[in-house]
C-alpha cells in the first residue's frame, strides 16, 4: 500500500465536512455519467459560474501582467476557456482510475516515453514536471501506469476530506508527499531509495528563489534544483494538453541538461530558471489551460 503525508485526521472541522459533502455529491453526480458528457458538463458549468466569481479579478490582474498587448475582449476568452478547463479538470476526477493512459485508442495521446525508457535502462532516476495545465493530473496518472515507482509531490487542498477524497480518485500506486515542511526530507528519502518523483513546479513559494517568470520576478521552489543535482537525477518536462473534450496529449521531453558550474547555488538558480520558462512557453501557447487564479507573483 502506499504512504502518504497530509493532514492528521482529527484536524477537521464542521465546515470542512459540510463542504467535503457538497464536493462528494457533486463528484457522485459526474461519477454516473461517461466521461466525456462529466467533462462535457463540467466545463460549461464552470465557464457559465467562474467569470461571475470575485476570483476572476485575480486571473484577469495576472494575465494584464503577463500579456500587457492583449486586449479585454481576448483576456475575457481566456478566462472563459481557463473557467471551462477547470470545470473539466473536476468532472473528470471521478474518472481518473478509468483513464488508461498506454491503452490503445485510448484518451491520452502519448509522446516521447522513449526518455523514460533511457533513463530506467541506465538505473537513473527521475524527477518529471510539469505545471497546473490541461488535466495536470495525467502526467502522474501515466507516470504511476508506466510501472515505475513513483513519488508523487503535490500541494494538498487546506480541506483534509478533500484531500483524501482526491487521492482516492487518483488511485492506490506510489506514494504521496503533500508539500510543506517535511516534503523535502521525504522527497529526499524517497530518491535515496531509487525511486522517481513527479512535481507540479508552477506555484509561488515565499520560502523559494527568485526567478523571471513572464518578465516579472516570481518566487520559485527550488527543491526539484536541489534534489536533482544532489542525486543526478534525469530531469523530464511532461506536458498536458487538452486536444478536446476529455482527450490529451502527453508529451515527455528529453532531460534537461545539469549544470555544472562549480558554483552550487547558481547552478540550483540557473536549472530552477530553466524550468520556469519551460512552464512559461507552454503557457504561452495555450493561456487558456493554465490557473491563472493562482498567486504566482508578488503583487
Amino acid at each position: 500500500m502506499p504512504t502518504r503525508s497530509g493532514p492528521p485526521p482529527d484536524e477537521v472541522s464542521l465546515s470542512d465536512c459540510l463542504e467535503a459533502g457538497g464536493a462528494m455529491l457533486i463528484c457522485a453526480a459526474f461519477g454516473l455519467l461517461p466521461i466525456a458528457w462529466a467533462s462535457a458538463v463540467g466545463g460549461a458549468l464552470a465557464r457559465a459560474i467562474g467569470p461571475r466569481l470575485g476570483i476572476s479579478r485575480r486571473a484577469r490582474h495576472n494575465l494584464e501582467r503577463a500579456f500587457p498587448d492583449l486586449g479585454a475582449d481576448a483576456i475575457k476568452r481566456i478566462v472563459a476557456g481557463m473557467w471551462d478547463n477547470l470545470g473539466r479538470v473536476a468532472a473528470e476526477y471521478p474518472h481518473l482510475r478509468a483513464i488508461r493512459i498506454f491503452a490503445p485508442r485510448g484518451r491520452v495521446e502519448t509522446h516521447g516515453f522513449e526518455h523514460m525508457d533511457r533513463a530506467v535502462a541506465a538505473g537513473r532516476r527521475m524527477i518529471i514536471f510539469s505545471g497546473h495545465i490541461a488535466n495536470w493530473e495525467i502526467g502522474a496518472l501515466a507516470a504511476a501506469q508506466y510501472g515505475i515507482s513513483v513519488t508523487q509531490i503535490y500541494r494538498a487542498p487546506n480541506n483534509p476530506l478533500i484531500d483524501r477524497m482526491l487521492r482516492r480518485f487518483r488511485g492506490d500506486r506510489g506514494e504521496y508527499i503533500a508539500k510543506g515542511a517535511p516534503a523535502a526530507r521525504r522527497a529526499f528519502a524517497a530518491l535515496y531509495r531509487g525511486e522517481h518523483l513527479t512535481m507540479l513546479a508552477d506555484q509561488k513559494l515565499n520560502e523559494g528563489i527568485p526567478t523571471t517568470f513572464f518578465g516579472r520576478p516570481a518566487m520559485t521552489a527550488a527543491a526539484l534544483a536541489l534534489l536533482a543535482l544532489r542525486f543526478e537525477c534525469d530531469v523530464l518536462p511532461a506536458r498536458v494538453e487538452r486536444l478536446r473534450g476529455a482527450r490529451f496529449r502527453l508529451t515527455v521531453f528529453p532531460p534537461l541538461p545539469l549544470p555544472r558550474s562549480g558554483d552550487h547555488d547558481a547552478d540550483v538558480a540557473a536549472l530552477t530558471q530553466q524550468v520556469t520558462e519551460i512552464l512559461e512557453s507552454w503557457i504561452r501557447d495555450r493561456p487558456q489551460e493554465w490557473l491563472w487564479v493562482h498567486r504566482r507573483w508578488a503583487d
